[in-house]
């Protein structure tokens, strides 16, 4: 099996639905079990993911995503998106997915490092008090953008 170029993974989540947030940490925790760096930066509604108070009352989006296969009248019923919330992590639970708080101490146990947007962090009136205990750091995005220095970074944007 040919080995990857890619020495580092940076990733952007800027929105805390279950599928983003789910997509971002296997992304993550698979570069890290490959041996690549990874670091994930949570802006805008991202943040959730890494707010104690709800990153474990995260919901799957049923209005507007295509990949629900649904009107998006019949995805803005009432209890929809509970319904799929709950599909979606019975699914994971069979998989043996770690909840998101399990997840993001795993990842960072990995080395992953974890990063809050200084500027979306001061929007939504937060302080690092109320993020997670793991985290990094709170970093601008010129700062993030400058752990993408070295040959081989690749960032991608969830």
């Amino acid at each position: 099996m040919p080995k990857t170029n890619v020495k580092k993974m940076l990733f952007i989540l800027s929105k805390a639905t279950l599928e983003n947030v789910y997509a971002a940490f296997i992304m993550a925790n698979g570069a890290r079990m490959e041996g690549i760096e990874a670091e994930i930066f949570f802006t805008f509604f991202g943040l959730e993911a890494i707010n104690k108070s709800k990153l474990e009352h995260l919901h799957v989006a049923t209005v507007g995503n295509p990949a629900m296969h649904m009107p998006t009248m019949l995805g803005g019923l009432p209890g929809m998106e509970a319904l799929a919330t709950k599909m979606m992590k019975k699914e994971m639970e069979k998989l043996d997915m770690p909840p998101v708080e399990e997840f993001l101490e795993i990842l960072s146990d990995s080395g992953c490092k974890l990063w809050a947007c200084k500027l979306a962090v001061e929007m939504f009136h937060l302080s690092e008090k109320d993020l997670i205990d793991d985290l990094d750091g709170i970093l601008t995005i010129g700062d993030f953008y400058n752990r993408a220095t070295e040959e081989n970074t690749h960032m991608l944007f969830v």
